[in-house]
């Protein structure tokens, strides 16, 4: 009976180690130099030859021509320490799990004091060391941290944060890490070579994904398809059945379908999984991996050449067509989705009807609000319309014509102007952007309608072109969100929302967005009390990005001030502040009331938040248009 390939390829040197050089290159220096040291701790997942490196110590040590890097491999210590050798009776190996008490801790310090029968150490060899208990890790404390001069021991632990802390303060500790897909397939490779059977690079490269690095998992993997292997040896297509992973032209159709928004493909490739067998949540693993792939080369196309992809070259190919085929806003909210549906089939009662959903909600153009899905519907659009096209149109901006003007001659085409800021633009006309209350007039109608489609057109793709970072009809579209907002702030408040109430962003200066206040009053309280900064905050938390905000006074849609004129032949009177006159008014209109009635601003030190633009809109109910002083 032959023995599983993950012990007849067992490590016999720290040399025949593969993916821990930051471990065996120090731990060669040390033996060379004679530097060892009395306990070791050696942490890392499973399968990555925490154990085997602690026997190669062991070995190097009581090597007759050591300590040394290079065990002889033929004195009595190197030849019973071989991988599948009979064993040392000076090294003594314990499995911390069945070992765990305070009375085998104790049996352990009353043997360690006596010398080696016919080795140079007695070495300890401690697996899965976090199960000791605090007892029995505390009975060892002493002699770990004052040995005797011939006792020396390893640790080794998958979780080292649970061996008690006073135990790894004395050790010398040496993560252990997982194994690149790639070292593994070259590993692999070699041993089917020994084996003298032939594997497809491709069936490797699945049984490296399957190992998840861990060289032992990877060579017991290799040892159930070499026991399977037909006359053609370990095909791709065998390893695809056996380790149960989801083949490439299912994620393909997948892809496709997603790409052409085919509903039907997509379903199509749903019920070939459920039927075939597959498992519903090892698809959707799978799916998640192409997708990330996808992400990875949307952004670098040169990723492979880097081996941030691990693809063979004829895939690689396909792997970079479907990537342009979906853009990276789609390919980033479809990894979104299909991660939120991995969680929600762990458990699920009916996985078939769990995938159908999941495959409804990549099929949507990004119908949640956000960021990332207004982009993938953007970016979906423009694929369908031709961006290249529509980029490399000349649009050239024209004005409105005044009420009542003739119509002017066919413009004649020359070079595009260079793009104004917004700050260069007229107020009113960054109000165009916004829908206006009044009425206008059937003589101006017809020539604003032939000609505000053009202006709005240009105006929305001088301000794109300025700042692509920002898109100004998302904010539009998410205010509502940053006014509520607003009042949960605490220094913003019922009063400050009053303020920005009819408030609304008509686009976008360098990293600043441009905020409209209709009202002069608004205007007035906003950049006196520095309430952009509130309302930054509040932008801030809802659109998840940082920026300025530009506050400006929309005077197309100011009502004009009213002028109390006095007559001609009345003399001259004092002007009065609006705080005054409103006092006055309160005063006229409203009998005092020794509970309800309006607290003296002028001597009560807490009356600040009734003082005036406060006061006005509590006393008056409307907004005070200006002050004077």
């Amino acid at each position: 009976m032959s023995l599983a390939l993950y012990r007849t390829y067992r490590p016999g040197r720290f040399a025949d180690l593969i993916g821990q050089d930051h471990v065996t290159v120090p731990l060669m220096r040390a033996l060379e130099a004679n530097r060892a040291h009395h306990a070791y701790l050696f942490s890392g997942p499973r399968g990555c030859g925490k154990t085997s490196s602690a026997r190669i110590l062991a070995r190097s040590l009581n090597c007759e021509k050591g300590p040394t890097a290079d065990p002889c491999g033929t004195c009595n210590s190197c030849i019973e320490l071989a991988p599948n050798g009979p064993g040392s009776i000076d090294v003594i190996e314990l499995d911390a799990a069945s070992n765990r008490g305070i009375d085998q801790a104790r049996e352990l310090r009353e043997k360690a004091v006596y010398a080696p029968a016919a080795s140079r150490y007695k070495i300890y060899i401690i697996d899965e060391a976090h199960q000791l208990t605090t007892e029995a890790a505390n009975a060892l404390l002493k002699l770990v941290e004052e040995p005797p001069e011939h006792l020396r021991f390893v640790f080794a632990t998958t979780e080292p944060d649970k061996l008690l802390g006073t135990i790894r303060s004395r050790t010398h500790h040496y993560p252990f890490r997982l194994v690149p897909a790639k070292l593994l397939i070259e590993n692999l490779a070699g041993i089917c070579e020994k084996e003298k059977v032939k594997a497809d690079p491709t069936a490797l490269a699945l049984v490296a994904r399957a190992s998840g690095g861990s060289v032992r998992d990877a060579q017991s993997i290799l040892g159930q398809l070499v026991g399977g292997a037909g006359k053609d040896g370990i095909t791709y297509a065998d390893a695809l059945n056996q380790l149960g992973f989801t083949s490439d032209n299912l994620i393909d159709e997948v892809i496709a379908a997603l790409g052409t928004g085919q509903g039907n493909n997509l379903f199509k490739v749903i019920d070939a999984v459920v039927t075939g067998g597959h498992d519903p949540r090892r698809f959707v693993t799978d799916l998640l991996e192409r997708l990330r792939d996808l992400i990875v080369l949307a952004a670098a196309p040169d990723a492979a050449e880097h081996g941030l992809v691990d693809a063979p070259s004829d895939r690689l190919q396909v792997l970079k067509e479907q990537a342009a085929l979906l853009g990276l806003p789609a390919l980033s909210r479809a990894a979104d989705t299909v991660s939120d549906g991995l969680t929600v089939l762990r458990g699920a009662t009916a996985p078939r009807l769990q995938l159908e959903l999941l495959a409804a909600r990549l099929l949507l153009p990004g119908g949640e609000a956000g960021v990332g899905q207004l982009a993938a519907r953007i970016d979906a659009m423009e694929r369908k319309l031709g961006a290249a096209e529509v980029r490399n149109t000349l649009i050239i901006p024209t004005q409105t014509p005044a009420a009542g003007a003739a119509p002017a001659a066919e413009p004649e085409v020359k070079a595009p102007p260079k793009p104004r800021k917004l700050s260069d633009v007229a107020p009113s006309t960054a109000k165009s952007d916004t829908p206006s209350s009044e009425t206008p007039t059937p003589a101006a109608a017809a020539p604003a309608a032939t000609e505000a489609a053009p202006a709005v057109a240009a105006a929305t793709a001088t301000a794109a072109a300025s700042t692509p970072a920002v898109d100004i009809e998302s904010v539009r579209t998410m205010w509502p969100a940053v006014l509520e907002a607003l009042k949960a702030l605490p220094n913003g408040g019922r009063t400050t929302w009053t303020v920005f109430a009819e408030s609304a962003p008509t686009g976008m200066n360098g990293d600043a967005l441009v905020v409209a206040l209709p009202q002069q009053g608004s205007f007035t309280v906003a950049r006196s009390r520095n309430l952009d900064d509130v309302l930054k905050q509040a932008a801030t938390q809802v659109l998840h990005r940082e920026l300025r905000i530009e506050l400006v006074l929309d005077q197309g849609a100011t009502p004009p001030a009213a002028k109390a004129e006095a007559p001609a032949e009345a003399p001259p009177k004092a002007k009065e502040s609006p705080r005054k006159k409103a006092e006055a008014r309160v005063a006229a209109e409203k009998k005092p009331d020794p509970v309800t009635d309006v607290p003296d601003v002028e001597n009560d030190e807490n009356a600040d938040e009734v003082r005036g633009i406060a006061l006005a809109k509590q006393a008056l109910g409307g907004v005070v248009l200006g002050e004077t002083e």
